[in-house]
């Protein structure tokens, strides 16, 4: 199987391409700006599903669905928020078509909608109008939304996964009495997101604030997670918004306090999307492939069969049938590729590939001598197993190839990121170190614009575990009380 992948070295954005096409994870859509994801791309994206919906309901939060029309007039009514999203909008203006008499499908001009709607690049307007209905009395709060969805928002410039017109996510948006119960949940998030990408994506995580330029449209403050990819460019993988009471007031959401006063809701919202898909690809990968951590492989372990007539393909098969039901009954996912019409050099490149993180080979002389071959995808190492008690060593190798596939990543990230003190350290390190660099600022909207104009660098965040040191702008030579994480990102 040639895979025909781009060395990593040689042009990483090809690479990346590369490995969403050849491992069948995805493909762009003849809808110019879209993309289709294909079923071995959607039953990783359905894992993360799975594990962040669960720990979306153990938190307290239910599932709900909102339009995906949103009427114009009510993204007009957060002044901020419209403003970040304007130029990225899809907007619906009439409601049929019609045949002009000459074979041709046309927009029926005498369908014009009263008023345009807006395809969801975002639901903060549309849920908050709801909730002034759903809101009263305190005895209404809290309350904790959480919103499977696909949205929209117009790009020119598209990659698989990383930007796409339309995405899939997840939007949390949730309701509450107090300004302290509020900025909990935000935190709260932030926490729940870390703990998934860094314990089952196995991508190294910075907790942070955003600046006031980056923070989302509509926000008081901005909580985010910060990778790094391994080309030493960051991606932003999960955001959390303390939205203050701006919306509640944009509609109008009151409720009665225990006190019996009247006062506006305090809210959040926060998301995570398929973006994530790319994070995974570009944390992990190399030039065979995919590598996948074992907790979101939809394939954890790979069985082919090496045979040379019907009997050994017998043998290995009843082994193979006793051995399947032991793995399953420790959670582990298992595929016994038997097809004849594919040799096993073709099968070991095709699940090298794609990522798999446990390979068996089992061979007649295997079968006399009671053991297997056992390739692992993130070392590529080799090893003679016995057969006796291999659920047990598989899944206690499961749970080594996951913790080293992050330990690998942190290391990455560890060794990538450097202080810069001066301007013109910093710009040298951007060109030839990459990753994170921590450096002082002044704190003021006009530097952070010079900073990314004149490098392309962006502050990624302000780390929450920062420690205070008294230090001056390397732009301005203005006083600083810390550092902050600075990076060029997707």
């Amino acid at each position: 199987m040639s895979k025909g992948i781009t060395s990593k070295s040689d042009d990483y954005s090809q690479w990346y391409n590369d490995i969403v096409i050849k491992a069948d994870l995805a493909e762009h859509s003849s809808v110019k700006g879209c993309m289709v994801i294909k079923p071995y791309g959607y039953s990783i994206w359905e894992k993360m599903q799975a594990v962040l919906d669960h720990k979306f309901k153990e938190t307290g939060h239910s599932n709900a669905y909102f339009p995906l029309f949103i009427p114009k007039s009510y993204f007009s009514k957060e002044a901020a928020h419209v403003e970040g999203f304007a130029t990225e909008c899809a907007v619906v203006t009439h409601y049929r078509l019609k045949n002009d008499g000459n074979g041709n499908i046309v927009v029926d001009e005498t369908a014009k909608l009263e008023e345009e709607l807006i395809v969801r690049p975002t639901s903060e307007t549309i849920i908050w109008n709801t909730y002034r209905g759903w809101i009263e009395s305190y005895r209404d709060l809290p309350i904790l939304i959480n919103q499977w969805a696909n949205v929209v928002r117009w790009e020119m410039r598209t990659r698989l996964f990383l930007r796409t017109t339309e995405f899939l996510w997840q939007e949390g948006h949730t309701a509450h009495a107090t300004s302290a119960e509020a900025i909990e949940e935000t935190e709260k998030m932030i926490n729940v997101y870390a703990d998934f990408v860094e314990n089952w994506m196995a991508v190294p995580v910075v907790k942070g604030k955003k600046t006031a330029s980056e923070r989302f449209a509509g926000a008081l403050d901005t909580y985010c997670i910060e990778a790094l990819m391994q080309d030493g460019k960051a991606l932003q993988a999960g955001t959390s918004h303390f939205l203050g009471q701006n919306f509640a007031k944009a509609f109008d959401v009151k409720f009665t306090s225990k006190e019996g006063k009247l006062e506006h809701v305090w809210a959040t919202s926060w998301g995570v999307s398929t973006r994530l898909m790319g994070a995974l690809i570009m944390s992990h990968s190399d030039d065979a492939g995919l590598v996948l951590p074992p907790k979101l492989a939809p394939i954890q372990v790979v069985i082919v069969p090496i045979y040379r007539n019907s009997d050994d393909l017998d043998k290995i098969t009843t082994f193979v049938d006793e051995l399947i039901p032991k793995l399953k009954g420790l959670g582990i996912s298992v595929k016994y590729d038997d097809r004849d019409s594919q040799r096993p050099g073709f099968k070991f490149a095709e699940y090298e590939l794609k990522g798999v993180p446990v390979r068996l080979a089992i061979g007649a002389r295997d079968m006399e001598n009671q053991t297997v071959e056992l390739a692992r995808r993130d070392t590529k190492e080799k090893s003679t197993v016995p057969q006796q008690g291999l659920e047990i060593y598989i899944a206690n190798l499961l749970q080594e190839i996951q913790d080293n596939i992050y330990n690998k990543a942190l290391q990455f990230r560890e060794t990538h990121i450097t202080e810069a003190n001066s301007y013109d350290e910093f710009k040298t390190l951007l060109d030839t170190k990459t990753g994170f660099i921590a450096a002082h600022w002044d704190g003021t909207a006009e530097t952070e614009k010079r900073i990314k104009d004149e490098t392309k660098a962006t502050i990624r965040c302000i780390p929450l575990n920062n420690k205070l040191e008294d230090g001056v702008c390397m732009v301005t030579g203005k006083p600083s009380t810390q550092r902050v994480l600075f990076a060029r990102a997707y």
